[in-house]
């Protein structure tokens, strides 16, 4: 068989249809046809043909291109935005449009709040102004330091309250009271630059909460308290909050 291919060598192509022979033999060969299919690439596909688009992407607003209403909460648009994410991840300008209408919310409900917040400050501001004059006179001694300077005295008059508490077993709160007072006269003084009147509203916050507390602590269940807890320790903690109070917010 070999003998013969090499005698009539003939080359069939499945291109042309037909054969061809070196020697021009004339007797007709059945074309050998070879099917070959190439592989489908990128460029074959239609695009975007597989990724899902989102459909409202020209949605001009943002409530309806997220599909919530517009009462909706924060929590709502958040758990909008990120389930569509993730249906449409896999194109890019669905993911933008969601994007846009999530941060175009957002801001919004940013300018809102801030809108609340300056027309909470305007009302109490024009409640103030409203005010008989005694209500006015009695705010002018009062102001709002740093919550820095709030935070700072707050955690003094705890420990002093804390140490009270632990050493109530073996000795009574004097020494601590002593240094709260202390403490409340230097800061009063450090703001008003007047050793009199920081002395006086010293002794004023002392003397006006040891009454309220000679008052309140008897109203307290006993089941609520320890047996080492005095009348004069549970009175002391409200002195506390009142030197607090005067020391921090009192002009």
């Amino acid at each position: 068989m070999a003998a013969t291919l090499l005698s009539y060598p003939t080359l069939s192509s499945s291109f042309l249809g037909h054969s061809l022979s070196d020697r021009g033999h004339s007797k007709r060969t059945t074309p050998c046809s070879f099917n070959f299919r190439s592989p489908r690439c990128a460029v074959d596909t239609p695009y975007e043909g597989s990724i899902s688009k989102f459909p409202r992407v020209n949605v001009w607003d943002p409530y309806k291109r997220l599909g919530i209403t517009t009462d909706a909460s924060e929590e709502e648009v958040w758990s909008a935005r990120n389930f569509l994410l993730s249906q449409y991840a896999g194109h890019e300008r669905s993911a933008e449009s969601i994007e846009a209408a999530f941060e175009k919310l957002l801001m919004s409900s940013f300018v809102n709040r801030k809108r609340t917040k300056i027309n909470l400050k305007t009302r109490l501001k024009k409640k103030v102004e409203e005010s008989p004059p005694w209500v006015k006179n009695l705010l002018s001694f009062v102001e709002v330091p740093p919550p820095v300077i709030i935070l700072r005295r707050l955690f003094l008059f705890a420990f002093m309250a804390c140490w009270s508490v632990m050493n109530s077993a073996e000795a009574g709160p004097a020494f601590q009271v002593a240094l709260s007072l202390a403490a409340c006269i230097y800061f009063l003084n450090d703001k008003n630059k007047s050793l009199p009147r920081a002395a006086i509203i010293g002794f004023g916050a002392l003397v006006v909460g040891w009454i309220c507390g000679s008052f309140l602590v008897p109203l307290i269940p006993t089941f609520l308290l320890q047996p080492t807890w005095t009348l004069e320790l549970l009175t002391s903690l409200v002195v506390y909050v009142f030197m607090f109070l005067g020391c921090t917010f009192l002009k």
